[in-house]
């Protein structure tokens, strides 16, 4: 049975300011958390219509009725679970990155993690102004993902100011991806859905990067920032076979 502290807390950790404080985040749907439970992450307590096989004393057995209660989900699914953060790793500098600058739909964040995980791409860099990886949204959308990526939130223009790789980033006025030599390590720099890479970064990019159109009017005015994400991580990886 659901207590109403219970029901607080899972209402709370919808806002980021309180999953920062708490150190937990919401995940939803078996799928998205069995892959959790198979992972690091360390459960806190998980609400599920059906038991797991786990210790009693982890999962509560609720209602379709309070599980509609709790959930942040339109049609809820059949478990919800708090996990804990986990402790973020030091930065691979020695392999090929990715550093996101202001993406704030928690959609195209949550691919981007799942594009990492696809490319092998281990550590995936965030400035303060991307959106919060432990938004139930992008938790949704990385499909389990979130547990095979490490994820760095930090100063973005003072780490790239301080680094020794290379930095290449995506720009409609860049050199041709297809044309240009790639490096099996650095630092992929994506932009804002609206407004791209800002000035400030851009100054430090060492090479620009642009995907050609092919369409016949070349009347496109450009692509998603997940969509660029993943033709970009596609060209660097097949440089390497």
């Amino acid at each position: 049975m659901l207590s109403k502290n219970q029901i607080k807390l899972i209402a709370k950790l919808k806002q980021k300011k309180y999953r920062q404080d708490t150190k937990l985040f919401v995940v939803e749907g078996e799928k998205g958390i069995d892959e959790l439970l198979q992972s690091s992450f360390k459960l806190h307590k998980l609400f599920t219509t059906a038991a797991f096989d786990l210790p009693l004393e982890h999962q509560v057995v609720v209602s379709e009725a309070d599980l509609k209660r709790i959930s942040f989900l339109t049609t809820p699914n059949k478990a919800l679970a708090v996990f804990e953060m986990p402790e973020v790793q030091p930065i691979q500098t020695t392999k090929l990155c990715v550093a996101l600058d202001n993406v704030r739909d928690p959609g195209n964040l949550g691919t981007i993690i799942r594009l990492c995980d696809w490319f092998g791409v281990q550590d995936l860099i965030c400035n303060l102004g991307t959106v919060d990886c432990f938004n139930p949204k992008v938790i949704q959308a990385t499909m389990g993902s979130v547990t095979r990526v490490n994820i760095t939130y930090l100063d973005l223009e003072q780490f790239l100011a301080n680094t020794a790789l290379p930095i290449y980033g995506a720009f409609m006025d860049g050199e041709n991806v297809y044309k240009s030599p790639l490096p099996d390590s650095g630092i992929l720099v994506m932009g804002n859905e609206a407004n791209g890479v800002s000035k400030t970064i851009a100054d430090l990019v060492t090479q620009k990067l642009a995907i050609p159109r092919f369409g016949a009017l070349q009347a496109t005015e450009s692509l998603n920032v997940a969509t660029a994400t993943s033709i970009l991580l596609s060209e660097f990886k097949r440089r390497i076979y």
